[in-house]
């Protein structure tokens, strides 16, 4: 068994070669009608966009199959095997599609891919790989596995991290999290002050101020393993707290001077206070340049008119980073911004309304209903003549209309995180349905014995191994300060997986699924935000995916791949094309 496995996996390998050629030709080809005068051009690319989509997507979906099977070897147990072979067969399927379209659409020859689906190979491995037996088989050792798949070689520290997180997640957030999705509760501290004894607030600040992390390098991985243990607890009760701390710490890294650096660091480190990030406003999602916010100058400070929208734990936080417009002149786009710290008590509620004394500005909020990502809640703000103080420009005078780049400092974490909260809750969702799958009885036998459901728990098992898989090897990318893009192509494909494997485990628990009192309801809803929020699935996919991959063509258009090991960044990428957000994160 063993030798004809690892028979498909060479097969796999090789079929992956030859489809990572097509994709060099079509990615290309495609990056050629985008340029002007050789770089590529904003309207021609936007003229694209169908193709580009496609073209992230089948990017992100080879990229995925890669990494997988490269990760298999003599030693790698055989559900491991099983679960590569199954996601790189219908990954191969699916670029094979995705190429098509980009093919047609720049009229380049259909052969290549052509002799790639006539291969006999490749019909040969699609029986072994997902066929039927392939797949009952693969679902009967997937619900053995009771849904531990991907990744185990941790070293010590992060392998101890994971295994206190994942208890802490059972044990107390998992408890409490359909009660604050039911009744749309604000994160209790019963859960809030055990993590910050935990001294998870402070995972991405050094330790000389006040942190957990390295003061010499990044520990991307260990924000991986925390996020995804917490996240399969709850996502909105516990595994996106950090995520904001994230952003505004690696803020003040990069850009506040060391009196803000010394202030802020500790207290966020400790989780008091904790922090909201508002960068999405009513008119402008993922278009940053185009944000409107503004921020007047005026003796020691700053007057603040304006909206924002998505502000996630705006209520609950006691300072929020907020990015201003404090340049007039709108033609400056991203380099008009600021970032601001805006001070403010902390509210349980649902609405508040704070005045600042001896008659100065307001700000109110009101958290938005949402269907799903109940507990930390997103806001709609609106400031009044708000003032913040000089000390509070992130910074001081030299910080003044770099916003957009200190923002920028952490969306590569912020997005590794989110591809972690997709894995977290995809666990979560599949130990859901193994579970389920074998307690409840149809037409006399339980419905783990029935091959459509083996099937099924074979493709979820490979999507969460995969994106697991890959989510690890990024962070390691990260934080040699290299994988830009791959963070922004794992998010990608984690969070739409998110939603395909939650729906999968709802619809294994059949009527129960769509009740609130079944936790898998609660995996469903909340995976459906993931897509939308640290980049829009359409915004990430277009500018910055499909434009890094295209910029990579350009540079070297006979030899260009995407590996873990490729730079993250080309000469000549344009920073202000990459979104930072859209929608709460």
């Amino acid at each position: 068994m063993q030798d004809a496995i690892h028979d498909q996996l060479a097969t796999a390998r090789r079929l992956l070669v030859s489809l990572r050629q097509a994709f060099d030709a079509g990615a290309s080809a495609l990056a050629q009608c985008c340029v002007t005068a050789g770089k590529l051009d904003a309207i021609k690319l936007d003229e694209r966009q169908v193709a580009s989509f496609e073209l992230a997507w089948a990017g992100a979906d080879l990229l995925a199959a890669e990494t997988g099977v490269a990760a298999i070897d003599a030693d790698s147990p055989t559900l491991a095997s099983r679960l590569a072979l199954v996601f790189a067969a219908d990954g191969i399927a699916s670029v094979l599609d995705r190429l098509e379209t980009i093919y047609l659409e720049v009229d380049l020859s259909l052969t290549p891919l052509r002799a790639l689906r006539d291969d006999a190979a490749w019909s040969a491995l699609r029986r072994a790989a997902v066929g039927a037996q392939a797949l009952q088989a693969a679902g009967l050792e997937v619900a053995r596995s009771d849904g531990e798949v991907g990744p185990t070689a941790l070293d010590e520290p992060h392998a101890m991290a994971q295994d206190a997180f994942r208890r802490f997640s059972q044990d107390v957030v998992a408890p409490q999290a359909e009660k604050i999705h039911r009744h749309d509760l604000t994160v209790p501290e019963s859960l809030l002050q055990p993590l910050r004894e935990m001294g998870v607030f402070g995972l991405a600040i050094p330790e000389q101020y006040g942190g957990s992390g390295p003061n010499d390098r990044e520990d991307t991985l260990l924000m991986v393993v925390v996020t995804e243990a917490l996240s399969e607890g709850s996502l909105a009760a516990a595994g996106s707290l950090i995520t904001r701390p994230e952003i505004l710490s690696r803020a003040l890294l990069a850009g506040g001077t060391e009196e803000q650096k010394s202030h802020w660091l500790p207290q966020l480190a400790a989780g008091e206070p904790l922090c909201a990030i508002a960068i999405t406003e009513p008119d402008h999602g993922s278009d940053v340049a185009g944000l409107t916010l503004k921020g007047t100058k005026t003796p020691g400070g700053w007057l603040l008119n304006g909206a924002k929208t998505w502000c996630t734990f705006a209520g609950k936080a006691g300072v929020l980073m907020v990015v201003t417009r404090t340049n007039a002149d709108r033609s400056l786009g991203h380099k008009g911004l600021s970032l601001l710290l805006v001070e403010k008590p902390a509210y349980e509620t649902h609405e508040f309304e704070y005045r600042q004394q001896d008659g100065g500005g307001v700000l109110t909020g009101r958290a938005i209903p949402t269907i799903g990502y109940r507990g930390m809640h997103s806001f709609d703000l609106n400031f009044e003549n708000f003032f913040v103080p000089d000390a509070n420009v992130v910074g001081g005078e030299a910080g003044l209309g770099q916003g957009f780049y200190l923002t920028m400092a952490g969306m590569v974490g912020g997005r590794m995180q989110t591809a972690a909260r997709a894995c977290g809750v995809m666990r979560a969702a599949l130990r859901a349905a193994i579970r389920y799958s074998a307690d409840r009885k149809v037409f006399g036998a339980p419905l783990a014995t029935f091959a459509l459901t083996q099937a099924k728990l074979a493709r979820m098992a490979a999507r969460l191994a995969t994106c697991r898989q890959l989510a690890y090897s990024v962070a390691s990318l990260v934080d040699k300060g290299e994988g830009r893009m791959e963070a922004s192509l794992v998010k990608l494909l984690a969070c739409r997986s998110a939603e395909l494997v939650t729906r999968e485990a709802l619809q294994l628990h059949g009527g129960m699924g769509y009740a609130e009192e079944t936790a898998v309801s609660r995996y469903f809803v909340d995976a459906r935000v993931l897509s939308i929020f640290e980049g829009a699935e359409e915004t990430l996919a277009l500018k910055v995916v499909a434009r890094s991959l295209m910029e990579r063509a350009l540079a070297a258009p006979a030899t260009v791949a995407v590996t873990p090991a490729t730079k993250a960044v080309m000469p000549g990428h344009d920073p202000a094309s990459i979104s930072p957000v859209s929608a709460s994160t």
